[in-house]
């Protein structure tokens, strides 16, 4: 899979690239990201990519020519473009996902005061990692594509990513490691009695508990097995 992310800031990336799963992946050639200074297809003398708005208002606009320039020469017939803006669709495992299929994925990164509207009708997408306001698109383009690689299949084992949190609309169940008992507190017992249906039970009925306490909404989505509508109906006594 390739990743295509346009920026101004191409330096902040120096570290993304560089590190753990990531490194790894490009190293192993199962993933290929490329970070583009569409400061460079600038036509002014000064390279400049922004322009005052029309009608007035506080801020900087970036200009469609070194946008669109860029945009044109490294984006394929095979591109799904996106770009990170506050009235995008919500980022999630599920959009995530959907990206992981793509063969390129082009990440267009905001700046300033936003866009010139004409750059959006040359996008497929636009996408929010959240309701906030960042100085720019570069983290959540880092985000977007770092969400999307751990699916790419080969970046990390298949095992790792099924019981995760918002698989299947659940988060994730605690987990422990050694030692057994730490300052007078144990792992449960059920982990290490080697029964491994009742293991399987009681890390379901986490999930359960931990999206019920934490995150209800997920629930409204999540498809219940009759398995579950048991194990949900036991934590609803236990917390209520």
């Amino acid at each position: 899979m390739k990743i295509k992310i346009m920026t101004i800031f191409p330096q902040m990336f120096a570290g993304f690239l560089n590190t753990s799963i990531i490194k790894r992946a490009i190293d192993n050639k199962l993933i290929e990201i490329e970070i583009v200074d569409f400061r460079q297809y600038s036509k002014d003398k000064n390279k400049r990519v922004d322009d005052y708005p029309y009608g007035g208002g506080a801020g900087m606009i970036l200009s469609c020519q070194p946008v669109l320039d860029c945009l044109s020469e490294i984006k394929s017939d095979n591109s799904f473009v996106i770009i990170t803006d506050p009235a995008g669709k919500r980022f999630d495992q599920s959009l995530a996902k959907q990206y992981s299929q793509k063969d390129e994925l082009v990440i267009i990164c905001g700046h300033y005061e936003g866009f010139d509207g004409r750059i959006y009708d040359f996008v497929d997408e636009k996408v929010s990692i959240g309701d906030y306001v960042l100085t720019g698109g570069e983290l959540a383009s880092m985000v977007i594509s770092d969400a999307v690689s751990r699916l790419v299949d080969g970046v990390i084992s298949s095992n790792s990513t099924c019981e995760e949190s918002f698989e299947n609309d659940l988060l994730e169940y605690k987990q422990y490691t050694r030692p057994q008992i730490y300052n007078g507190m144990a792992v449960p017992e059920v982990l290490v009695s080697g029964h491994h249906e009742n293991i399987r039970l009681y890390r379901l009925k986490e999930q359960l508990k931990n999206t019920y306490l934490y995150r209800k909404d997920l629930l409204k989505k999540h498809q219940f097995t009759e398995e579950e509508k048991r194990l949900m109906k036991e934590i609803i006594e236990e917390h209520d």
